[in-house]
């Protein structure tokens, strides 16, 4: 499908008045882990882990769908402790349908990531063959086969709040196993009720995947709200079901988010699978695709301008925009994109809104749609991604609000919004 001519979208669109912003810092906690191997080295100087790993053994490390800070050195200092007692470190990617549910496709995932052999010291083996380990209500659980077939795993993971359902192991170490190392056959198993039961589903197929390998220990990494490494808990194979619950309480105070509670247009400079599995975080930004899940900004109007070159083409939460632009439609992968759809069974987040031809547009779209609105006193929250939110873009009317709003502090005064000659947004955080 292409994009039509659209000067005659343009001409209406052009009386439509945009408001001036200004650039806002939100202020968080900071208390980033500046130099994560060295804690990660000393807390791994255990001899109850040690002695987990015994010479010649084959130890697979999970590479993640999502970009965490600071995978890349956590799976390299993995790696040496591995090797050091005599191990054979591999990184698989454990990442569901992810990747266009491709071998290759998985492998690309992790190297836009930085996880590649040279950086982590170790081979990456990715393929999508599983082998069936048990069954859960007569649906089958499996897991890859290089890793049901090695002599040890080590699970690493981020540990998060998930987008779409709510459960004592939401994004995790938990997730990881039930989902992760399941890949496409073992998610598309999980999936098969949806993400209304899936807090039910994950711990037993889980566990049933726990019992059919040797899981020696877990690496859970949990992000401030600046996604920065602030705490690093490696846990006994044994204990991650006990002390995961309680580490994801943490990470959700920790999650990044809004300080304002609503607007009218929240703009999203870019949306990807590398910020979150649903494209934009709607603990963010309240784009929701199933009703399992509940928080984030009130709006009326939500505008995505790009996706990102992360996200291989694959447009997960699209669907819960109002208006796109050209440059959006463009790198939309149908494939990459309908696995994950098929694999969760939520369809909506794939869907396609509005498409203009530019950003100037697109925003002017979203203004002119808005219902009940002072036009002159329009309010509008831009953010560069849902993953960085130390700072952003408020327009005029929302100035006085945030100047009183704790963790807000206004950083100029409020100008025009500028775009350059093909009508794109200048970025102003």
């Amino acid at each position: 499908m292409e994009i039509q001519e659209q000067s005659g979208l343009r001409e209406i669109l052009n009386a439509v008045t945009l408001p001036r912003a200004a650039l806002v810092r939100q202020r968080f906690k900071r208390d980033d882990i500046e130099d994560v191997p060295a804690l990660l080295r000393e807390k791994l100087n255990r001899e109850d882990l040690r002695a987990k790993i015994r010479p010649g053994m084959t130890v697979v490390l999970t590479g993640s769908s999502r970009q965490v800070a600071n995978m890349p050195a956590v799976l390299r200092e993995l790696a040496s402790f591995v090797k050091s007692l005599g191990g054979k470190p591999a990184i698989i990617p454990a990442m569901g349908s992810h990747g266009g549910a491709t071998a290759e496709g998985q492998r690309e995932v992790l190297t836009s990531y930085g996880i590649t052999e040279e950086a982590c010291g170790c081979p990456i083996f990715s393929s999508m063959e599983t082998v069936r380990v048990g069954t859960y209500e007569g649906d089958e659980v499996r897991m890859d086969r290089f890793a049901h077939d090695a002599d040890a795993i080590i699970v690493v993971g981020r540990i998060k709040g998930h987008t779409a359902f709510r459960g004592p192991y939401e994004s995790g170490l938990v997730k990881m196993m039930a989902i992760g190392l399941g890949k496409r056959e073992g998610a598309d198993s999980l999936h098969r009720f949806g993400f209304g039961r899936m807090g039910e589903r994950i711990p037993p197929f889980a566990r049933i995947v726990f019992e059919h390998c040797n899981i020696v220990f877990g690496v859970g990494l949990i992000e401030n709200e600046s996604n920065r490494t602030c705490r690093v808990e490696v846990i006994p194979g044994a204990e991650i079901f006990d002390r995961e619950p309680e580490l994801l309480l943490y990470a959700k105070s920790r999650m990044p988010r809004l300080l304002l509670p609503e607007t009218d247009v929240l703009v999203v400079r870019e949306i990807g699978k590398n910020f979150t599995g649903s494209g934009m975080d709607p603990n963010v930004t309240g784009t929701f695709g199933t009703p399992f899940a509940s928080g984030g900004i009130k709006k009326q109007r939500v505008a995505v301008l790009d996706i990102s070159e992360e996200s291989h083409g694959n447009y997960i939460g699209l669907g819960m925009a109002d208006v796109t632009t050209k440059r959006t439609f463009e790198k939309l992968q149908t494939n990459a994109t309908y696995f994950n759809m098929l694999t969760s069974t939520v369809l909506g987040v794939g869907k396609i809104p509005m498409v203009l031809e530019d950003d100037r547009m697109a925003l002017q779209a979203a203004v002119k749609t808005l219902n009940d609105v002072d036009r002159d006193r329009v309010r509008l929250v831009y953010l560069k991604n849902t993953l960085s939110l130390e700072h952003i873009v408020l327009s005029e009317a929302l100035l006085d609000e945030a100047r009183v709003t704790e963790g807000l502090e206004v950083l100029e005064e409020p100008r025009e919004l500028r775009f350059d000659a093909a009508g794109n947004l200048l970025d102003l955080a």
